[in-house]
């Protein structure tokens, strides 16, 4: 990579206020890392490569790849209805839903928080206290008894409850908590050594607060205003060269044998003329076909954006803690590299 895309994706991190870590690496060695922001205001505390993020969503192919381990290891499949797999009873749910309608945000069910009509992921801590969300049981009040909005399989709908569903589901077929799980089979066998599911109110060393900025130019933490503690929806922690280790595991076939992986990469939801999703992963399509495989979280105090372009065997890993950011940084890559 030559020097001056180097200075142009630098110059425009420090000019744009970003605040995380950025991470390129092809299939032999890293061609771009960069911190830039603080990983604790208070104490002025850098980031740096790799400090540890929240990544809200984008650990939702976390779960997605421990369900279809449960798949491999004939403890179901991804056709198995909901209500032959969880012993948790949802009054309204359709006993059509299965795993497959979860995974790719295609089921139907309600959701408790619905990012289609809700702007504020706040407000949903008005009603249940953030500080009680410890296990993925404790979601199941926001909306067990909702109804369901469409027949399964009819369209995709972006769907958080859906994952703490298959969450439940990984919990059950194991006997063990989900984090626990992910932590155990996905994780360690990729050397994630500096990720996890850590509870706001005691964060590890070398992990970054989360930070909302105000209009008048105040700022508070994330702490009140997301889960206390992240589960199979969202709220790992991750390091950007931990989740390049990830892509690198997932591709070469150490997660998941080659035929379950291509099961994952495959588009099952259409969700615009650009963009297919398969199982806890985006899909975004060029010239008609496959060009970028990506996953994004964004929350009060993150964003998240990380891809594998399986043409160039190109991995980006760009982590923020601010609301926004990642984004922006992803289409300057994204330029640079002429993605």
């Amino acid at each position: 990579m030559d020097k001056n895309a180097v200075t142009s994706i630098e110059h425009h991190i420090n000019n744009d206020g970003f605040s995380g870590t950025v991470l390129v690496k092809d299939d032999r060695e890293v061609l771009l890392q960069s911190a830039a922001g603080l990983a604790n205001r208070a104490e002025k505390r850098l980031n740096k490569v790799n400090t540890r993020f929240g990544i809200a969503s984008g650990c939702k192919l976390f779960t997605a790849i421990a369900i279809a381990q449960l798949v491999e290891n004939n403890l179901l499949s991804f056709q198995t209805r909901l209500k032959d797999c969880l012993d948790i009873e949802f009054p309204y749910v359709d006993d059509r839903v299965t795993i497959h309608h979860l995974l790719s945000h295609s089921s139907g069910m309600a959701d408790y928080f619905d990012e289609e009509v809700m702007d504020d992921f706040e407000d949903l801590w008005k009603q249940t206290p953030m500080y009680l969300l410890k296990n993925l049981k404790d979601f199941l009040p926001m909306f067990q008894h909702g109804e369901m909005m469409f027949d399964p399989g009819e369209k995709f709908h972006y769907n958080n409850a859906g994952y703490i569903v298959l969450g439940l589901i990984v919990e059950q077929q194991t006997g063990v908590s989900f984090q626990e799980y992910v932590e155990s089979h996905i994780f360690k066998r990729c050397g994630m050594d500096q990720s996890g599911y850590f509870s706001l109110d005691s964060l590890p060393e070398n992990t970054a607060y989360g930070y909302i900025d105000q209009q008048d130019g105040a700022w508070k933490t994330n702490m009140y205003s997301i889960p206390i503690k992240g589960g199979a929806d969202g709220g790992a922690f991750v390091s950007a060269p931990d989740m390049i280790k990830l892509w690198e595991a997932l591709v070469d076939y150490q997660l998941l044998d080659e035929q379950t992986t291509n099961t994952l990469l495959t588009p099952y939801a259409h969700v615009n003329e650009e963009v297919d999703y398969g199982y806890g992963v985006w899909i975004n399509y060029k010239d008609n076909s496959i060009y970028k495989y990506h996953v994004m979280g964004y929350d009060p105090g993150v964003s998240f954006h990380a891809a594998f372009y399986p043409q160039s065997e190109l991995k980006f890993a760009i982590l923020s803690n601010k609301s926004s950011g990642a984004r922006g940084v992803m289409k300057e890559l994204e330029k640079i590299f002429d993605m």
